[in-house]
């Protein structure tokens, strides 16, 4: 991964749906139950990557310790990603038919979300010396200077012109 030398910007504008998914493992040695919930998220991404109509902006994954892994999305409205989400025709809605199915409630895999809708001003990024990642890997980076040189300007910066 090259590192872009230098302070950048994410040069997105408007408003962001911010979506952050992810599963803990448990107990480890039910790994018949968490292996299929993990495998379960590259396929989803890969066919939301897969259609730019879609509303998906794109994906960082995370892991926090050996037992969770977490993505955060980004998407361009949250009815897109409700839509996503209840489209029966799509991988997430058997996926989660699935999980509740094999899991539901025994205790071995945990699964969380959270969504926030931040309004176009409501955000500013900067990266210094940073590979291409977040909201500026997947709608691309600017120079941080001038307009985008203070976090209060990079703020007023994402406001749709």
């Amino acid at each position: 991964m090259s590192v872009n030398a230098g302070r950048f910007a994410a040069g997105y504008q408007g408003p962001v749906v911010v979506f952050v998914i992810g599963m803990r493992i448990n107990n480890f040695l039910k790994f018949g139950k968490w292996l299929p919930v993990a495998k379960a998220m590259r396929p989803m991404i890969e066919e939301l990557a897969a259609q730019p109509d879609s509303g998906f902006l794109g994906a960082e994954t995370l892991r926090q310790g050996m037992r969770t892994v977490l993505l955060i999305q980004y998407w361009r409205d949250f009815d897109s990603l409700e839509s996503y989400a209840r489209d029966r025709e799509q991988k997430h809605w058997p996926a989660w038919l699935a999980f509740n199915k094999a899991i539901g409630s025994d205790g071995t895999v945990g699964i969380f979300h959270e969504t926030y809708m931040v309004p176009a001003g409501g955000y500013e990024t900067i990266y210094g010396n940073m590979p291409d990642w977040g909201l500026g890997k997947v709608r691309g980076l600017v120079p941080a200077t001038g307009s985008r040189n203070e976090a209060r300007d990079r703020m007023k910066a994402t406001a749709k012109i």
